[in-house]
């Protein structure tokens, strides 16, 4: 059997369809779907062929660091010290496993988040009604569409019963397209194929049959996710940091060695062999050999943090490279608003304007005139507007235990998302009316609680309203909602508080004032009237006719709470927010207005450059289109290749982009940006395939902890290098400088050796446990082309080297009348409690200690507590003392050498004083 998923069915008939799907208006039978699913597989979009653990773990050793890893290795067994060749193995299977095991944890996060939103389907099948999962879906199966439901997958209607369905996550159309089952133009756009639905989309109302015509990857949906797999992508970012960092300490490390080497054989003409061993403990104390595992261990601190904040990191790189985003691409609907429209104005026959207060999905808010509560008992026409809004409607509000909810409510966080509560099914723009009416509870008054429903007409196009025929207390009247224009145009009365008054021009001129106004300001405004019915039992589209009109309602997708601040903040970071949205022009310029990304919502006189912009008007050469991108926050009508370009012009310029969305036309752009950044609850499945960093609770502000702890990752990762390089190169520098003056050699391989396990080894790994300080957020984002390590070290790097060379060559000196090995015993306690202290001047590049507080991170203190501990025992137990060749050490020179080596805490808060308080240089 062969059958066509790329046929335009939406061209030809339901009897057609039927034939070349080999479908039936019964279904299919189980056997026929068991069949048919082994031929074209499951119901599912495309995936990269899962994740392969062994694949996953080989590719930790691709690593620079790693192959130089491998070379020192080679050295020391070469050299035939397979202590050296066993401890460098050890580090970098220890490092492969950690690896494997971060990045593993974050593919299977993410796979227990799709695990979460498992889709359903209701199939005929036997002739029957079944509820299965959506990928056991077939081609020729029949799927009912219910309100509220989730397509399967793409087919062509068979029937329908006021069906609209909510297809922005495709088209990008923000309200409901009503469907038909006629047959369509062969050419026409995807968004006006209206007997089609489509994989992926909602039913927003009424109801359906549908045959289905393709599934999976031969879905719109599914095209969309394998156009994804094509995209070249490059290596992110940060591993181009990191690159960068492991081979310029590595060129640093080989070339330090070597000067020990050529100091030691050439000028000082020691033996090969002993300047050889010190040489290779050189290069391996020098190679950083911790620090990929200590990025390991920064980028998953980073990512629990986030994952606690709602965050969770799919490439485990994204969490550093949050940090150094400099400009958000958000997309407005679900991501900056709630995608829940709601009622903010009435204006009604009484002359008054209300404001409704609450947002989203709310039931209680109050009805206010110029700040002062209105009693709607006490205002007929409000009441009158209020009963038709909860009447003439056909969405639902699932709520159970409200007022338990309520309780449990207010003892909530307050920065509790504003969106949660009931769950209401139906029209989006019906469920504003039905939400506002519950806020008045206006079916629990006298008369209104007896009124009940007796023929529905439900709202198309082409009428432009929606009308239902209800019994009241003064016999059955229609009550009718629809666009203000055609309401207005039906009515030949309006309410007033003494009653029906006749309509008179003065009025329509008045009232389509206001009309005009509120749609000026963004709203989408909505009529309500009604009319007396009597002896009527039924309804008709010309029944609705000779209305009274009552008034008119503003309706508004409002912003979630907290992206007013959140989007502050990033300012205050320097990361540019933009709006990029497939919304109307001035829908997008008035929730820019509201949240702040702009600050009036028309050009003013005298400004160069519009508020907003069109896809139309970004038609122009790339010069210009970069004039623009630098000049207008806020893009409207965009399509997904519009988006793409305005990612890829923002990157050729150095800029580190974030992009955030929830629709399937998001996805490109997503996957091009540096960091994609998707919707966990409302977000599709190919949006968040194409991401970085998926957001469980769909928070804007979510992004901005998410750059403040990327933002903390790149600092640590940057406190991390520069404390291994200070360490090592001062290390370093007390052999070279030592040797230089005839010093015998200050250190053997072995005490090398140990310096580096018991400093680097554990210190590095405490630091990066180092939490954000104050003024993480209040720094500009790092360029994108800026390197983990730059010269602005250079200063720092050589007055620590200049202190602990001094302190250790001092203490040599002052030992060597006791002998070489007592000389060497406190210059290895000098070396090692230097680098101790150093890292308390790492905690914070630019900070006091004293004012981040010494305490304040436990994992530093109890490191240093272990790290001091080892040398202790090293020197004092007399196996290992013998074993490392120590002296004895009385304890009054330990505590001596530990005052001494607290000079280098000291001048690194020296060095910050004058550099970032007097700004010296």
């Amino acid at each position: 059997m062969e059958i066509d998923q790329k046929h335009p069915y939406h061209s030809i008939s339901i009897e057609e369809t039927l034939e070349k799907v080999s479908g039936k208006k019964e279904g299919l039978s189980s056997e026929e779907a068991q069949k048919r699913q082994e031929k074209f597989g499951k119901n599912k979009l495309p995936e990269k062929g899962g994740m392969n653990p062994f694949l996953l773990f080989l590719k930790q050793f691709k690593d620079f660091l790693i192959l130089i890893l491998f070379i020192a290795a080679g050295v020391a067994w070469w050299a035939d010290q397979m202590a050296d060749v066993y401890i460098i193995l050890a580090v970098i299977l220890f490092n492969a496993i950690m690896g494997f095991t971060q990045e593993y944890k974050a593919e299977k996060a993410i796979e227990s988040i799709k695990s979460l939103v498992k889709k359903k389907a209701y199939v005929l099948r036997n002739g029957k009604e079944e509820e299965m999962p959506a990928e056991e879906v077939v081609p020729g199966d029949v799927i009912i569409l219910k309100e509220g439901s989730t397509v399967p997958a793409d087919g062509r209607l068979l029937e329908r019963k006021d069906l609209r369905a909510t297809e922005a996550s495709l088209t990008g159309e923000s309200m409901p397209v009503e469907k038909k089952t006629e047959p369509v133009d062969k050419d026409a756009a995807i968004g006006d194929r209206a007997n089609m639905v489509w994989k992926g989309t909602n039913i927003a109302r009424g109801e359906g049959k549908a045959v289905v015509t393709a599934i999976g990857k031969q879905t719109e949906i599914g095209e969309i996710a394998r156009s994804m797999g094509e995209m070249k992508i490059q290596d992110s970012n940060f591993k181009k940091k990191t690159s960068k960092l492991g081979k310029q300490m590595a060129i640093i490390a080989i070339t330090t060695a070597l000067i020990v080497f050529a100091i030691g054989y050439w000028y000082r003409h020691l033996i090969f062999q002993d300047i050889l061993l010190v040489t290779i403990a050189t290069l391996v104390s020098s190679i950083p050999e911790g620090l990929p595992v200590v990025i390991s261990i920064v980028l998953a601190i980073g990512a629990n943090r986030m994952a606690k904040k709602k965050a969770i990191i799919r490439e485990f790189t994204a969490t550093e490279m949050m940090g150094s985003v400099s400009t958000i691409l958000s997309d407005k609907t679900g991501t900056i608003t709630q995608s829940i429209l709601t009622v903010k104005k009435i204006f009604t026959g009484s002359g008054q304007e209300l404001s409704v207060s609450g947002s989203g999905y709310q039931l209680e808010g109050d009805f206010k005139k110029e700040d002062e509560n209105i009693n709607l008992d006490k205002n007929p026409v409000e009441s009158k507007l209020m009963a038709i809004a909860a009447f003439c409607n056909n969405a639902s509000i699932k709520s159970k235990e409200e007022k338990e909810k309520k309780e449990e409510n207010r003892k909530e966080d307050e920065d509790k998302d504003q969106d949660e509560g009931p769950k209401v099914t139906g029209d989006p723009t019906e469920a504003a009316m039905l939400v506002m009416s519950r806020k008045a509870k206006i079916k629990q008054k006298e008369p209104y609680k007896n009124y009940k429903l007796l023929d529905d007409l439900p709202f198309n196009s082409e009428q432009k309203f929606r009308a239902s025929l209800i019994e009241t207390e003064e016999g059955p009247e229609i009550f009718a909602i629809g666009a203000p224009e055609r309401i207005l145009e039906l009515s030949s009365h309006w309410l007033s508080p003494d009653g029906p008054q006749e309509m008179t021009d003065e009025k329509r001129e008045e009232i389509g004032d206001k009309i005009d106004q509120w749609t000026g300001e963004a709203m989408r405004v909505l009529s309500q009237g009604y009319k007396n019915a009597n002896g009527k039992d039924s309804l008709k589209a010309d029944d609705v006719k000779d209305l009274v009109w009552v008034g008119i309602t503003g309706i508004i997708d409002p912003p979630r709470k907290g992206v007013k601040e959140s989007i502050q903040e990033c300012k205050t970071a320097g990361v540019r927010v933009m709006m990029v949205t497939g919304d109307h022009k001035k829908t997008a310029a008035a929730i820019a207005v509201q949240v702040g990304i702009v600050e009036s919502k028309e050009q003013e006189e005298g400004d160069k450059y519009p508020v907003s912009l069109t896809s139309k008007e970004l038609d122009v050469k790339d010069e210009k289109f970069d004039d623009f991108l630098e000049h207008v926050n806020v893009y409207a009508r965009v399509g997904p290749q519009t988006k793409l370009r305005i990612a890829e012009r923002l990157q050729a310029k150095d800029t580190m982009v974030a992009m955030t969305g929830d629709g399937v036309n998001d996805a490109p752009a997503l996957k091009r940006a540096d960091v994609g950044i998707a919707m966990g609850q409302r977000g599709t499945d190919v949006a968040k395939d194409a991401s970085q960093i998926v957001l469980q609770d769909d928070n804007f502000s979510s992004i901005v902890n998410a750059i403040r702890e990327g933002r903390i990752v790149f600092e640590n990762v940057k406190k991390t290098s520069y404390f291994l390089l200070t360490t090592n190169f001062a290390s370093t520098s007390v052999l070279i400088v030592g040797l230089s003056l005839g010093f015998p050699i200050p250190l053997t391989a072995a005490m090398i050796l140990y310096v580096n396990l018991i400093t680097d080894g554990v210190m590095d790994i405490a630091l990066a446990t180092e939490p954000g300080h104050g003024e993480i957020m209040h720094q500009p984002p790092v360029k994108k082309s800026a390197s983990i390590l730059n010269w602005d070290i250079a200063p720092y790097l050589l007055l620590m080297a200049a202190i602990m060379v001094t302190l250790s060559l001092f203490v040599l000196d002052y030992y060597m009348s006791q002998g070489t090995a007592m000389a060497r015993t406190g210059t290895f306690l000098m070396v090692a409690m230097t680098q101790l202290y150093n890292v308390f001047n790492m905690r914070s590049l630019r900070q006091s200690i004293f004012e981040i507080g010494i305490f304040s991170n436990k994992w530093i203190n109890i490191a240093f507590v272990a790290s001091l501990g080892g040398q202790i025992a090293v020197i004092k137990i007399p196996f290992l003392r013998d074993l490392f060749g120590f002296e004895e050490l009385p304890i009054l020179h330990f505590l001596v050498i530990f005052a001494l080596s607290s000079l280098v805490l000291f001048g690194g808060e020296l060095y910050k004083y004058l550099k970032f308080k007097k700004n010296l240089f």
